[in-house]
């Protein structure tokens, strides 16, 4: 089954967390959301490299689905106000989504995740418009925070001196789905090298995804992005799914509308 999440954990949630982190002597999975207390804070047992895909919760028309992967997605609380068949294929085909390697952010967005793995019904045919954010945060921007390099270190020295900025970006988020068109939202952790990261979202059409933009917590978000990153870049593509074929390819935007 999916996890109910209202959002991924913030950095409030995160520095309240009361839960244990029991030591574990095999890999994490790092789809598995992480927990931080004192001692996974200053002894990590190995990297977080990147979180589960978040997607929007469907109407309440729709009934609950039973999700039997071994690394489920995470759904919102807030529902969308509603969704198209063909969007709603690739809704469930997006909770295997994931990236390819840890390289991500660098790697170009046809490249970056499984698209090739996604597989939705043949007589389909349908746009999506994806956005995409790299981001590097400002130098000196984490207050001072000397943590150390590992992942974990890097993870946590990354958001906890973001708290207003991912704020933001949940109730800008929250506002995205309430006024429809969102299906995913999905963000990785900061390169430990590069300080490079990627984010991205799927929208039903390039309309909603336009109107969000007029939003005012996105607005609020965007604000705070452009003080809290040395590097924003944005990039747009278009999904596009072709009747008579199962799988989805992905190409950069040059314009027109994508969706309805």
């Amino acid at each position: 089954m999916t996890i109910g999440f209202t959002h991924p954990p913030h950095p409030s949630t995160l520095r309240q967390s009361t839960h244990s982190l029991h030591p574990v002597k095999t890999k994490r999975d790092p789809h598995t959301l992480p927990t931080f207390d004192d001692k996974s804070l200053t002894e990590p047992d190995s990297p977080v490299l990147y979180l589960p895909p978040l997607l929007s919760s469907l109407p309440e028309r729709f009934p609950s689905e039973t999700i039997t992967l071994h690394n489920p997605p995470l759904v919102t609380d807030t529902r969308l106000p509603d969704i198209d068949p063909a969007s709603l294929s690739l809704h469930k085909a997006l909770h295997q989504f994931r990236p390819v390697d840890s390289n991500y952010a660098e790697n170009p967005y046809a490249d970056a995740f499984n698209w090739s793995e996604l597989v939705l019904p043949a007589d389909e045919d349908r746009e999506w418009y994806c956005v995409v954010f790299r981001s590097r945060r400002r130098p000196g921007s984490d207050g001072g925070r000397k943590l150390g390099t590992h992942p974990y270190f890097i993870y946590v020295s990354y958001f906890l001196p973001l708290i207003a900025l991912y704020d933001a970006d949940k109730k800008a988020h929250e506002e995205a789905v309430r006024n429809g068109g969102l299906i995913m939202y999905w963000y990785g952790i900061p390169n430990p090298q590069t300080g490079m990261n990627l984010a991205t979202c799927i929208w039903q059409s390039r309309k909603h995804a336009m109107a969000a933009n007029s939003q005012p917590y996105h607005a609020a978000a965007m604000r705070l992005a452009a003080q809290s990153f040395d590097t924003y870049n944005l990039e747009r593509y278009r999904l596009q799914k072709l009747r008579g074929e199962t799988g989805v390819t992905i190409e950069p935007f040059i314009g027109g509308d994508i969706g309805w």
